[in-house]
């Protein structure tokens, strides 16, 4: 699933290149994707026409600002947005632009066609590829966006400026009072209600550069424990957003080009291989059905 950063990509790119476009029509095959308004037909009405103010991103959603409207798209599994220009053909859309060289980005299922203006010829598509048809695509009045369920259970952005030490420190103080706090650290760095954006690939990267077992129990980290951990997710994710994201799997960016984080991660899908630090074998193990890279050696429990 695309993370932080690759969600991040996605949005610096969207407001370079279709920021002050109008969405002029849609298209689907799959109209189980659009979950609000949940007919579809509805649904274009309320966007058709509306122009794209601005793109922002919370947590790992993208959030189009049209006029009074907000269009939210979370890209789930393996969804991920492309800019371009396509043609419909025997119900299968054909480029000129390269794109569909790539299995990964064939599997379009929302097309949403751009132009200047309403009535105008568009001028760009924004395509959704989505091989497991995971996506989730709404759209709802700005003035509720707060209190979608999507957005309001959100923890604060790992990246913001106002997330100090102190307060990434009173994020656990708080969980710890609560009954039944607690919990693995690998399970709580990847809670969305706890810090936003964070998943499988960046949390084992998180603790592996502070060297932190993922099993370790957060009851017992201590403050320079806590300390490292807030020091390396900044860095990683500050990192890997200047790389454009991982695509180790699905994720592209949106002229369909892979990001380039997989190729110095450390421990991320690299069972068995060397540790860059030490050499010891990195090991992978199942915590809540996820999986979780490590070096034994560099992350003791």
């Amino acid at each position: 699933m695309p993370e932080l950063p690759e969600v991040e990509t996605t949005v610096k790119d969207l407001n370079k290149k279709i920021k002050g476009l109008r969405i002029q029509d849609i298209w689907t095959d799959w109209a189980k994707t659009i979950k609000s308004p949940k007919d579809f037909n509805t649904f274009k009405k309320e966007i058709v026409g509306e122009k794209i103010r601005k793109v922002e991103r919370r947590g790992k959603n993208i959030l189009f600002r049209l006029n009074s409207k907000t269009l939210l798209i979370h890209q789930k599994l393996t969804g991920h947005l492309l800019i371009g220009k396509w043609t419909l053909k025997n119900k299968e859309w054909k480029s000129n632009n390269g794109y569909l060289k790539e299995k990964v980005n064939q599997y379009i299922h929302l097309m949403f066609y751009l132009s200047g203006s309403a009535k105008g010829k568009a001028n760009k598509m924004l395509g959704f590829s989505d091989l497991r048809k995971f996506g989730k695509v709404l759209v709802v009045d700005s003035k509720n966006l707060e209190d979608l369920e999507d957005i309001k259970n959100l923890g604060p952005e790992p990246l913001d400026k106002k997330f100090t030490f102190n307060k990434f420190k009173e994020i656990f103080k708080k969980r710890l009072a609560r009954r039944g706090g607690g919990g693995k650290i690998k399970q709580v760095l990847m809670n969305q209600t706890v810090i936003a954006g964070i998943g499988n690939i960046y949390s084992d990267e998180i603790l592996f550069e502070a060297k932190i077992h993922p099993l370790k129990d957060i009851q017992k980290l201590k403050e320079d424990d806590l300390k490292r951990i807030y020091q390396a997710m900044k860095k990683i994710l500050r990192r890997a957003i200047v790389l454009r994201g991982d695509s180790m799997r699905d994720y592209r960016d949106t002229a369909g080009k892979k990001g380039r984080y997989q190729e110095i991660q450390k421990v991320y899908q690299r069972e068995g291989e060397e540790c860059h630090r030490c050499k010891s074998k990195i090991k992978r193990i199942k915590i809540g059905g996820r999986s979780a890279h490590f070096c034994p050696s560099c992350q003791p429990r």
